[in-house]
């Protein structure tokens, strides 16, 4: 027994000189440079290494399903299938001119009319545009986290030694990394958050609340390993305005908060969410609604309307979607956010898939599943556009201001711009969209016989 005393003493030191090492190296080379916003360059190179990897195995692949007459699986890009956009009674009125010999402009109606709403059904069934943007992205290559073609097989031992060793990375080395990481900055932000809410309110308090929140914003960014590039930054939201953004994953906070400053809107939790919640309130006027709160809209309005109505206070960051889109489309705003009549500056955000999917799917995956993939995955890389800020014009109402809002974050990002209530990924159709094509159809009919008896 007295023997392995020595043995169990080396081992002892040897784990304290090893924890002491990592935490160094975490000091040096990640929480510092995070705090001052510099970057060493190491995750480019990390990047650039993993696209190398990325080629190589995907040409292994189509090599190999080449040799073994294994067809590979090539979907369409972001899965999307493009559509002409044509009205009813047009699409109608070429149906008639195909198949009758009726006037076009005839009232009556015909039996050649069903064939539009069966097409347009069937055409739903096999190109759902809701619920195809509530999963996740389909890759053309493999990044050796998922087999993203569907007849993938066996192809060599040396992928699946890679494949093998890519696991033993991310799963040994890079998500412990990242849990103290994220540990850290999620300590601190407490922390520092709740230090500086003692502090009389004043410059002295302003300026250490957005220090504190960019640091350890920052810090939580490295703990994903994001490599995020910024465009046009002139274009960043100022005091007294509304941020509003395409919403892919909870991370978008983060990915925006660690190269600005913002005040948060959003309900008020409970556990640890709560307690970072009530210390961040402390040190800056962010907007928390209790869940009772959240469906009185008069109320939601007038909180937004004051809090932007003062110059002095941070931008309101806001995801006018209400819920996470799969990466590829931009779906409807909601209206809310643009009855205030403030200066909207609207933030396109796009990841790329290759590295990780930052896409929550929440019908599917818990936060603590979904931070799980997220931290497990090789990286988290994407690109930020600030648009030039827009103002509602006289003539639009809230809706048509959102809806141009809307499309230029899509146009901006490379994404389709749907019509659609991204609230659909939860709910059932409502009956005013079936509504409102039958009355776009009795319109057309009944507007001839108006029309004829006129004549």
């Amino acid at each position: 027994m007295f023997l392995l005393l020595p043995f169990d003493s080396l081992v002892v030191n040897l784990l304290g000189i090893s924890i002491t090492v990592l935490f160094t190296l975490l000091l040096v080379f990640i929480i510092v440079p995070a705090i001052f916003g510099v970057s060493f360059g190491i995750r480019k190179v990390y990047m650039k290494t993993l696209l190398k990897i990325f080629q190589w195995a995907t040409l292994r692949i189509e090599r190999g399903a080449k040799e073994k007459n294994h067809p590979l699986y090539k979907p369409y890009v972001n899965g999307i299938i493009a559509k002409e956009p044509t009205s009813l009674e047009e699409e109608i009125k070429e149906i008639r001119r195909s198949g009758s010999g009726k006037a076009l402009d005839t009232p009556e109606f015909e039996l050649s009319d069903i064939f539009y709403f069966c097409r347009k059904g069937i055409e739903t069934i096999m190109d759902d545009e809701v619920t195809k943007r509530f999963s996740a992205e389909e890759l053309e290559s493999w990044n050796l986290l998922s087999r993203t073609n569907y007849n993938f097989q066996y192809i060599s031992l040396r992928l699946t030694v890679l494949w093998g060793l890519g696991v033993l990375i991310r799963y040994c080395f890079l998500l412990p990394l990242r849990i103290a990481l994220a540990f850290t900055g999620i300590s601190l932000l407490v922390t520092g958050t709740t230090v500086v809410g003692y502090l009389p309110n004043g410059r002295c308090k302003e300026f250490l609340s957005k220090h504190v929140h960019l640091m350890c914003y920052r810090i939580c960014v490295r703990a994903l390993t994001a490599i995020i590039t910024y465009h046009d930054r002139e274009n960043r939201p100022r005091n007294g305005g509304i941020c509003v953004a395409n919403h892919t994953s909870p991370i978008d906070v983060i990915i925006l908060a660690s190269d600005g400053y913002y005040a948060m809107v959003g309900q008020i939790h409970g556990g640890l969410m709560g307690v970072i919640q009530r210390a961040m309130v402390k040190a800056c006027p962010h907007v928390w609604f209790e869940r009772s709160e959240v469906k009185d809209r008069p109320l939601v309005a007038k909180r937004l309307t004051e809090h932007v109505q003062d110059k002095s206070k941070l931008p309101i960051l806001i995801f006018p979607e209400g819920t996470c889109i799969n990466n590829t489309s931009v779906m409807m705003f909601k209206k809310g956010s643009f009855e205030i009549g403030a200066t909207v500056y609207p933030v396109a955000i796009k990841y790329d898939p290759q590295f990780g999917d930052a896409f929550w799917n929440s019908s599917k995956y818990g936060m603590v599943t979904y931070l799980l993939r997220m931290m497990t995955s090789w990286a988290i890389v994407c690109s930020v556009w600030y648009l030039p800020p827009m103002t509602r014009q006289p003539e639009e109402d809230a809706v048509q201001f959102a809806n141009r809002v809307k499309s230029a974050i899509a146009r901006q990002g490379g994404l389709v711009d749907l019509l659609w209530d991204g609230g659909l990924k939860r709910e059932k159709v409502k009956d005013t969209f079936k509504e409102e094509q039958q009355k776009l159809y009795s319109k057309m009919i009944v507007g001839n016989h108006e029309d004829r008896s006129r004549s």
